[in-house]
């Protein structure tokens, strides 16, 4: 194992790391919300997340987010979900461009992602198994009619109805004191037992049961790209310590140079 801690080397661990998704078969690039806070979507989990949401809302994140809130207070989950988890302006940042460079090339790379704002799929990646849901998928939980992200948008943060039996509309995303669906947590762990390169980025690797996948991962190389260290650390193959999307797209034009 390699720990980088100053961008000023990255170049020679991002040529070790291009050479390696060459003599891959199968790469899964595991992320987190470090992928999405690169194209201006914050990480409420972080401290000042934290400290904005008791200060506006009364409640930390991890409260406004769960089922039982959301079933006793959909109001302010609404207001919260509108104002804080919502970006619908973002974009795709260099490190959803490079894996979907990547899979665009003939590349095997599946993504497992814990963000639910599409942006992997915004970027051109075409093989993605998004772990807690996505913004984009929303349901009424009475009568199950599906609707679009611009059906919760147009509600302004105000309960959104269903058109057909006026029942709450909710986001298709998984929501604390939910387990994640089956079928996805199988996908996903199938896809990591075949991966013969595991590349996990922005994620401090704290949450479960995502977080396990990784833990439990033995099929080849283990990549982690991170600002800060994470508990698998010493499990690892290669660890660098920097901006996901600036190695992202660093090793991903090192993939294709002539």
């Amino acid at each position: 194992m390699k720990i980088i801690r100053d961008s000023s080397h990255l170049s020679g661990d991002a040529a070790r790391l291009a050479q390696w998704i060459k003599e891959a078969r199968h790469i899964v690039f595991f992320g987190g919300a470090g992928v999405s806070t690169e194209s201006g979507v914050p990480d409420f989990r972080s401290e000042k997340g934290l400290y904005q949401a008791v200060e506006a809302y009364g409640y930390p994140p991890e409260t406004i987010l769960s089922r039982s809130f959301f079933l006793q207070h959909p109001e302010v989950f609404f207001k919260y979900y509108f104002e804080q988890i919502l970006y619908p302006d973002a974009l795709p940042n260099r490190a959803h461009t490079a894996l979907a460079e990547l899979e665009s090339r003939g590349l095997d790379v599946t993504v497992v992602t814990q963000n639910i704002d599409g942006l992997h799929q915004l970027g051109g990646s075409k093989a993605v198994i998004e772990l807690h849901g996505t913004v984009h998928e929303n349901y009424c939980v009475r009568c199950g009619e599906k609707y679009d992200l611009s059906f919760i948008l147009a509600a302004q943060g105000a309960i959104p109805k269903c058109l057909k039996c006026h029942g709450t509309v909710r986001p298709d995303v998984v929501l604390y004191e939910e387990p994640l669906k089956g079928e996805v947590i199988q996908a996903a762990a199938e896809a990591v037992d075949q991966a013969d390169l595991l590349i996990v980025g922005g994620t401090s690797l704290v949450v479960y049961p995502a977080a396990g996948l990784v833990r439990g991962y033995s099929g080849g190389r283990l990549v982690l790209v991170n600002k800060s260290t994470t508990p698998l650390d010493n499990k690892a193959d290669l660890v660098i310590q920097d901006n996901v999307a600036v190695v992202l797209d660093d090793v991903a034009a090192l993939c294709f140079e002539q």
